[in-house]
C-alpha cells in the first residue's frame, strides 16, 4: 500500500471511529475491505488515537475563529491525522504531510476544506 492510499484508509478508519462510533478493529476491517494492512496505515490510526488529547489541544490553539467541535467531521479527522504525522512521524518532511493533508481535504471535502487544513497546519509548524 502506498503512503497516499494508507492516508486515505486511515482517514476513513478514523472517520468511522469518530462518526459511526465503531470499535477500532471494526473500523479497520471496514476501511481495509479485505486488503492487507500496512505498517504506515496502522501507525497513523493507532498513533492519532493514542495522542488525540494532545493533538486536539494543539489544534484548538491553532484554529483561528473556529472551535474544534464546529469543524466538519472530515476536516477534523484530517487535521488530527496530519497533526499526528507532523509531530510524531519524523521520517516525512512537513511540507509533504501538509500537501497530502490538503489534497485529502480537497478530495473528501472541497476547496475551502483544503484552505482550512493548509492554514491550520501551517500555523502548527510555525510554532515548532
Amino acid at each position: 500500500m502506498k503512503r497516499h492510499e494508507a492516508r486515505e484508509k486511515a482517514i476513513q478508519t478514523l472517520f468511522q471511529i469518530e462518526v459511526s462510533k465503531l470499535e477500532v478493529d471494526e473500523a479497520i476491517e471496514f476501511a481495509l475491505d479485505g486488503e492487507e494492512s500496512d505498517p504506515f496505515y496502522e501507525q497513523l490510526v493507532t498513533g492519532t488515537l493514542e495522542h488525540i488529547e494532545d493533538i486536539d489541544a494543539l489544534l484548538v490553539e491553532n484554529l483561528k475563529n473556529w472551535r474544534l467541535d464546529r469543524l466538519g467531521n472530515v476536516e477534523r479527522t484530517i487535521l488530527r491525522m496530519a497533526t499526528f504525522e507532523l509531530l510524531y512521524v519524523e521520517t516525512i518532511p512537513e511540507n509533504v504531510t501538509i500537501n497530502e493533508a490538503v489534497e485529502l481535504a480537497k478530495s473528501f471535502g472541497d476547496e475551502e476544506a483544503g484552505k482550512l487544513v493548509n492554514g491550520v497546519l501551517g500555523n502548527i509548524i510555525k510554532e515548532d
